[in-house]
């Protein structure tokens, strides 16, 4: 007897093992088979279960704002107002609700994030505001049929800043996105300026991105074949990736190398001085025998720079505790493409990665033709006020002089909360400052005017 949509979402609850190797056979549903000879377009239907997300999401960001927990029943009210209906209705499921709390990220970042960049003197510092917003997200305890079967592990915005970081995204950059998912990694490219190509397969998170990024046209490829697929006229200056480990679009069971295909399809499109980052399984690594043919091939074309795997606790709230690994390749050939960096060990946390990023990882090299984009590379801005929590932010990387940063604030002087208690939220009390619209907003205890007069 067959599940009922229910018991089959009940069936794929999370357990600790990883997906990518729990088992050998990835089953893909018919409705998956269906949308897989990209390009495709984004259906209304799917167009609209998108705009019915971001409208959860927007009612998610209220609670963000005050610096309040998002617990499931929060999370319920917020998807059963955007969608009308109810999970039991069918008009939603958990993992669609968890693409809800992630683009509330993404709008929480647009918004605030310029801010957080200008308080923060260092990567370092600007770690413990990502994971403070992070915790006050819920946990993925269930999966759907779409996302076991294309592997839609989100990348957690902590390990996501690593990988910008190791990057060095400028504005001056394109920045390729082979596997968007909901944009968490593509929002840290547009908070340094970047112009951004975004790709997504799955057809109701590239309907996502095309609200969540207004302006730029999200494209609806195979990822593994990327370099084949976009248009001739797109030039990336850097790829930031989080590919399925071992998942292949139209094929039923484990891809033990798809990562890898992804990272080559990838490189390819890349011109020489370009830089990719990729976050992969742990195993991916050259010193692995049984990846190491395929990592001299990819050496052929652009060398190795940097490689660290990660503990798996850092993807636990995103649903897996597999182990993983951040590389990082230059597109620029390896002198000896069977030489190999040594390797650093396993970071059993984002600080200690991020701290390896920032000693080891090399300038970036200088691009040997100029990078080109869509014309619609850098997201528009919405016209309207309903429409300011989507707004790109627009901004140039922070440089070593504060004066020339897009933030105008000042220092207010502190008072103790009524009973002398600091409170645990990112807020405290609201202030007004002479002449401006003001919002408050602490980054690590310290409390900031943050100017909105220019909106």
């Amino acid at each position: 007897m067959g599940l009922s949509r229910r018991g089959r979402e009940s069936a794929l609850r999370l357990d600790p093992s990883p997906l990518s190797e729990a088992s050998s056979m990835t089953i893909i549903p018919a409705s998956v088979a269906a949308v897989a000879a990209a390009p495709l377009p984004v259906t209304p239907t799917s167009r609209n279960k998108a705009g019915a997300v971001v409208g959860a999401a927007q009612q998610l960001l209220l609670h963000l704002q005050r610096g309040q927990c998002v617990d499931a029943p929060m999370l319920r009210t917020a998807m059963e107002n955007a969608f009308g209906a109810s999970d039991a209705d069918g008009a939603w499921d958990w993992k669609t609700a968890y693409d809800a709390c992630e683009a509330a990220t993404v709008l929480f970042l647009r918004k605030f994030g310029p801010a957080m960049r200008a308080r923060a003197d260092s990567p370092a510092a600007m770690l413990p505001m990502l994971a403070k917003i992070a915790g006050l997200l819920p946990t993925h305890t269930r999966r759907s049929e779409e996302s076991e079967a294309l592997q839609q592990f989100s990348t957690p915005i902590v390990l996501g800043f690593a990988a910008s970081t190791a990057a060095a995204i400028t504005p001056a950059d394109v920045v390729l996105e082979p596997s968007a998912g909901t944009g968490l990694l593509a929002v840290l490219a547009e908070l340094s300026g970047a112009s951004l190509v975004l790709n997504e397969f799955a057809e109701t998170r590239a309907g996502l991105l095309s609200l969540l990024f207004p302006g730029i046209a999200v494209t609806r490829f195979d990822a593994a074949h990327i370099d084949d697929h976009l248009d001739t006229a797109i030039t990336p200056s850097v790829v930031l990736m989080n590919p399925p480990f071992s998942a292949v679009a139209n094929v039923d069971r484990r891809i033990a190398d798809a990562a890898l295909r992804h990272i080559a399809s990838a490189l390819a499109r890349l011109p020489e001085g370009g830089r990719l980052v990729a976050i992969t399984g742990a195993s991916s690594s050259p010193d692995n025998p049984v990846w190491r043919e395929a990592f001299i091939r990819l050496q052929e074309r652009g060398r190795v720079v940097f490689s660290a795997a990660i503990a798996g606790g850092v993807f636990a709230k995103h649903g897996t505790t597999i182990e993983t690994r951040l590389t990082v390749i230059d597109r620029l050939p390896a002198d000896d493409a069977t030489t190999f960096l040594s390797l650093l060990g396993v970071a059993p946390d984002v600080a200690t990665l991020l701290g390896w990023v920032t000693e080891y990882v090399p300038a970036r090299l200088p691009i040997a033709m100029p990078v080109a984009a869509s014309p619609n590379a850098r997201p528009g801005i919405p016209r309207t006020v309903r429409a300011y929590a989507m707004r790109p932010s627009g901004i140039a990387a922070p440089t070593a002089d504060p004066a020339v940063a897009e933030l105008a604030y000042e220092t207010v002087a502190w008072t103790p909360a009524e009973g002398g208690r600091i409170t645990e939220a990112l807020y405290e009390e609201y202030a007004r400052a002479p002449r401006r619209r003001a919002l408050p907003m602490e980054v690590d205890s310290i409390r900031i005017i943050v100017d909105w007069s220019g909106s």
